[in-house]
C-alpha cells in the first residue's frame, strides 16, 4: 500500500505537484495549526482544494515537520481505490506507521474524504487520540460533509474553510498583470477554475467547464441524492446562472418552467436548488431586514460559484457585465469570510449586507455612475438611508473615483479584497 502512494507524498525527497500558491488560504489555515481542531476544506470540485492541502503540507515541512510525519491521501486517485471504508483507512494508517516510523505528532491530509464509508469514525477517533497526537486536514465537495455524524461527534472541535476559484488578485499575480480596469474587465469575461489557465483555446476551455459541471452534477448530486430528473437539474442551474443577482422565488421558477411546457412543482425545485448549493455550484443570498436585523422569507438571490458557467456555457440575452460584476463582488465578500445577505431598508434594496461577528459592511454594486447623475443618486440613496455607524461603500468600474458622500465611500472592485472594516 505504501509503495503505491509514495509518489503522492513528500517522502524520499519527493515534492508532489504544488501548483500556483494560494497565499491567502495558506496563511489563514496555517494560522489555525497547532491544536486538535480538525481543519475542514470545502468547495466545488476542481476549485483547488487538493493543491491547497499539498501546499499546507509543504508549509509544515518548511516549518520543520519531518517528512515521515505527513501522510497525504486522495481518494480520487486509482492508487487509493482500495479505500472503501474507515477500516481500510485505518489499515493504511497502520501500515504507514510501520514503514515510515514517524515520531511525535502526525499530520494527516485526507482529500475528498466523502468517498470513504464511515470516515467520520476514523477522523473522530484520531483527532482525539492524546496517546498518539495528530492534526487532521480533510476536504470534501459537498456542504453535507459536516451536517451528519461528524458534526455531532466533534461538537465544535473543527474549523471550516471554503475554497473558491481564483480571485482577481490571484489572477493578476499568476499572469503578472496590474490591478486596473482593463484587466478587471478581462477577468469578468473569463473563468477562474485553476485548470482553465493551462488550456489554450476557447473551445477546449468550454469543453472543460462543461465537463466540470457534468461531473459535479453527476457525482455530487445525481448519484448522492438519487436525483430522478437530471435534465431538470441542469435546466434549473442554467436558469439560476442567467438570473444571478436578481431577486426571485421558487414560485417564479415553477411558473417559468410551466410557461416552457415543463411539468414540475415547488417541492422538487426547492430540493434541487438545495442540491446545487450543497455542491457549491451556486450560493444563496437571503434578504436581511436592516432595521429589524432579521432574515426575511420569500425572494432570494443566487450567485454562481464561478463566472465560467455563464461565460462559457449559458450566455443569456438580458445578462450583462454589470451582473458579472455583482457576482464577482459577492464571491470576494465570501472569500473574506463574510456572511452575505441582500439588504432591505424600507422600499430600498442594498445589494449586500456583509456580516462577520459584530462587524457589518454595506455594499452597493454599480457598473458605472459617471455617465448619468441619476444613476449615482440611485446607487447612493440606499446607503445614505442607513443610519448606523458601520462602513458603507459603492463599488463600480468607473474610470474616475467619486469623493466620499456623507460617509459613503467609492471603491473600485479590485480594492474590495484588501478593504479593512
Amino acid at each position: 500500500m505504501i509503495d503505491q502512494i509514495r509518489k503522492y507524498n513528500f517522502w524520499d525527497n519527493n515534492i508532489p505537484e504544488l501548483g500556483f500558491e494560494r497565499r491567502e488560504y495558506i496563511q489563514k489555515i496555517h494560522a489555525s495549526v497547532g491544536n486538535n481542531l480538525v481543519k475542514v476544506l470545502v468547495g466545488q470540485r476542481r476549485a483547488g482544494k487538493s493543491f491547497v492541502l499539498r501546499q499546507l503540507a509543504k508549509r509544515l515541512l518548511d516549518d520543520g515537520v519531518p517528512v515521515q510525519n505527513i501522510l497525504y491521501v486522495n481518494t480520487e486517485y486509482l492508487e487509493y481505490g482500495y479505500l472503501k471504508t474507515a477500516t481500510d483507512l485505518q489499515a493504511l494508517y497502520q501500515e504507514y506507521k510501520r514503514m515510515l516510523c514517524p515520531e511525535g505528532k502526525v499530520y494527516l491530509f485526507l482529500d475528498e474524504i466523502q468517498q470513504i464509508k464511515d470516515w467520520e469514525k476514523f477522523v473522530n477517533s484520531h483527532s482525539q487520540d492524546f496517546v498518539e497526537p495528530k492534526e487532521i486536514f480533510i476536504s470534501g465537495s459537498n456542504s453535507d460533509l459536516l451536517s451528519g455524524e461528524l458534526a455531532t461527534l466533534l461538537s465544535g472541535r473543527y474549523v471550516e474553510f471554503e475554497i473558491l476559484p481564483y480571485s482577481f488578485h490571484e489572477y493578476i499575480r499568476k499572469e503578472g498583470y496590474e490591478a486596473n480596469r482593463e484587466n478587471y474587465l478581462q477577468f469578468l469575461q473569463m473563468g477562474m477554475l485553476p485548470e482553465l489557465f493551462y488550456l489554450q483555446t476557447e473551445d477546449v476551455r468550454r469543453y472543460y467547464v462543461s465537463a466540470i459541471k457534468d461531473t459535479v452534477m453527476l457525482r455530487d448530486i445525481v448519484h448522492r441524492y438519487n436525483v430522478k430528473d437530471s435534465q431538470l437539474l441542469e435546466d434549473l442551474f442554467c436558469y439560476v446562472v442567467n438570473n444571478a443577482g436578481r431577486l426571485f422565488s421558487i414560485s417564479n421558477i415553477v411558473n417559468y418552467f410551466k410557461s416552457q411546457g415543463r411539468k414540475t412543482n415547488y417541492e422538487t425545485l426547492s430540493t434541487y436548488l438545495s442540491y446545487l448549493s450543497k455542491a457549491f455550484l451556486v450560493h444563496k443570498a437571503e434578504r436581511y431586514n436592516i432595521a429589524g436585523k432579521e432574515l426575511l422569507s420569500g425572494n432570494s438571490k443566487y450567485y454562481s460559484n464561478d463566472l465560467a458557467y455563464y461565460n462559457y456555457l449559458y450566455r443569456g440575452f438580458s445578462y450583462g457585465l454589470g451582473n458579472l460584476l455583482e457576482n464577482a463582488v459577492y464571491l470576494d465578500l465570501r472569500r473574506k469570510g463574510w456572511l452575505v445577505y441582500v439588504g432591505v431598508q424600507g422600499q430600498l434594496e442594498v445589494d449586500f449586507v456583509a456580516i462577520q461577528g459584530d462587524q457589518k459592511l454595506y455594499v452597493q454594486v454599480c457598473w458605472q455612475m459617471a455617465s448619468d447623475e441619476q444613476t449615482a443618486k440611485r446607487e447612493y440613496a440606499p446607503l445614505l438611508n442607513i443610519k448606523d455607524q458601520f462602513r458603507k461603500v459603492v463599488v463600480s468600474l468607473d474610470e474616475i473615483r467619486f469623493p466620499n458622500n456623507n460617509g459613503v465611500e467609492h471603491l473600485f472592485p479590485w480594492e474590495l479584497a484588501t478593504y479593512n472594516v
